[in-house]
């Protein structure tokens, strides 16, 4: 039963944009597609008790990697994100492999991920040269006059073929989510999670284990910041690896419940139509004010909804049925 509905509400989702919405409203779902993708990266390690502060890191190496590459050496974005994955995974495992050997665990991991980011984002700002620096870049325009698009150039003016491109990568994203939940390295994880020491003792290998799972969430956040940019066109060291961009995957996966595979999604909804109301409701007055309300709205999640939107209403709805 329960898989039928999905297929239902995922053939409903896939033919939305027949419908003849308009461009905001596509491009609203797009961005809470794209989003969902993000949060389920990062709660994939997040929910196993391995809290990141710093995945803006991944996102920004994603985003910059594919522009810098397309710009001044013309490879196409397809190469350059795989250029970016593997820039993404060299970078997880540096900072991992010692933090997971010496045990670094808890706040000190989260400290850990936290400087990275900002590593990250003051080194972009540094090569401004190449990059921009704080004012940002844009991809170098890769269609010709009159084309709606280009595969090699991974640009699209029709938005249609955005919505089904981030589509298949949420899908993916929820794939990915549905096979660890099913791998012994879940429950490896959770075991970790709950006692190092003895999960250690029955003959798992903590370091790899914890390595492993990190180094995926860090390859999927950075492909998540491929799309980023070439949805968007322009990067900026703010928006794509600054501490608020990092913070916001955190909040986004806990709000809509990082337990729950499609809590992640719902955290990005939320957030995206929060954010959608404070620019139409306050604009651009009152500087810092959207993170201002996401850290009071975290504690408030932390405290009063720790299982989330998604999760707190299943845990509801499954009490009213039993």
């Amino acid at each position: 039963m329960g898989r039928t509905v999905s297929l239902v509400l995922l053939a409903l989702l896939a033919v939305a944009p027949q419908l003849g919405l308009g461009i905001y409203p596509l491009h609203l779902m797009i961005m809470a597609m794209l989003w969902g993708f993000i949060y389920t990266s990062w709660a994939l390690m997040g929910r196993l008790g391995l809290v990141s502060l710093g995945h803006g890191a991944f996102f920004g190496i994603g985003a910059y990697t594919v522009v810098m590459m397309w710009n001044h050496f013309g490879l196409p974005p397809l190469a350059g994100a795989a250029v970016a994955v593997v820039v993404a995974l060299a970078v997880a495992f540096i900072i991992g492999y010692p933090c997971f050997r010496f045990k670094i665990v808890g706040h000190y991991f989260a400290l850990v991920t936290l400087a990275l980011a900002e590593v990250v984002r003051l080194m972009i700002v540094a090569l401004r040269d190449q990059t921009g620096g704080s004012l940002g870049v844009t991809p170098k325009p890769g269609l010709v006059d009159g084309a709606t698009g280009s595969i090699w150039a991974l640009q699209f003016s029709n938005k249609l073929v955005w919505f089904y491109v981030v589509l298949v990568c949420w899908l993916f994203a929820l794939y990915v989510w549905h096979r660890v939940d099913r791998s012994m390295s879940r429950l490896a994880l959770q075991a970790i999670s709950e006692e190092e020491d003895a999960a250690a003792s029955i003959g798992i290998n903590v370091t790899r284990t914890k390595l492993g799972i990190a180094m995926l969430s860090a390859a999927m956040t950075a492909i998540g910041g491929v799309l980023y940019a070439q949805y968007q066109l322009y990067v900026n060291p703010e928006t794509v690896s600054g501490i608020g961009i990092s913070l916001q995957m955190v909040f986004g996966a806990i709000a809509g419940g990082m337990f729950v595979m499609l809590g992640p999604t719902v955290g990005a909804v939320f957030l995206l139509l929060l954010s959608e109301g404070l620019r139409i409701l306050v604009g651009n007055q009152f500087h810092g004010l959207d993170l201002l309300i996401y850290g009071a709205l975290l504690v408030f999640f932390i405290i009063y909804m720790p299982k989330g939107i998604l999760g707190e209403f299943l845990h509801r709805f499954g009490r009213k049925t039993s």
